[in-house]
């Protein structure tokens, strides 16, 4: 079992940065791949940005530019700097992790927190 807490969401001006922190604990397999993914009202949920274990990212499209994913491996955090913040940016942000076998993967997700880009 994993257990993900987020921190660091809040209310930020459009044109400003947060930076938001996952810790993780538990049972962390060797290969795995965490990340962000995020919510907005009446959205389905979607990917942002995924950091694997070898330090491999991925970003979606809309965050490209403007925001950095990054890790510890040593403390299992990862880390989601948003800068250019957008109020199309505005969602519940959540913590995710994939813990991968040979054969097998599975998910675990933290409980989110909320990110609001407003004037």
């Amino acid at each position: 079992q994993v257990h993900l807490v987020e921190s660091g969401g809040g209310l930020v001006q459009p044109g400003g940065s947060l930076r938001l922190s996952c810790a993780a604990s538990g049972s962390i397999f060797r290969f795995n791949v965490m990340g962000w993914y995020r919510q907005a009202p009446g959205k389905e949920r979607e990917s942002v940005a995924r950091i694997a274990n070898d330090g491999a990212t991925y970003y979606s499209d809309p965050v490209k530019g403007r925001f950095i994913i990054s890790r510890d491996n040593a403390k299992n955090m990862v880390s989601l700097q948003m800068n250019g913040l957008k109020p199309e940016d505005t969602a519940v942000y959540y913590c995710h992790l994939e813990n991968w076998t040979t054969t097998s993967r599975d998910d675990y997700w933290g409980q989110g927190t909320q990110v609001t880009v407003s004037s």
